[in-house]
């Protein structure tokens, strides 16, 4: 692992997985039974940030 843009992959690829779990995750509240209990995450900001570091380090790694 001395390579930078191996660290820069695993990277990308941890927030594309933590993107999918926050879509995952969206979906299920948005098909909720009970509408008052919606629950104490924010999915859709995880979701955004994850795609956007999942973005960005995909273009450094392959940057470097």
């Amino acid at each position: 692992m001395d390579d930078p843009s191996t660290l820069l992959w695993c990277l990308a690829a941890a927030a594309a997985a933590l993107a999918m779990l926050a879509g995952w995750a969206d979906s299920r509240r948005a098909r909720r039974r009970d509408v008052d209990r919606p629950g104490w995450v924010p999915w859709q900001p995880i979701l955004i940030l994850a795609m956007i570091a999942a973005v960005v380090s995909a273009a450094l790694a392959l940057m470097a």
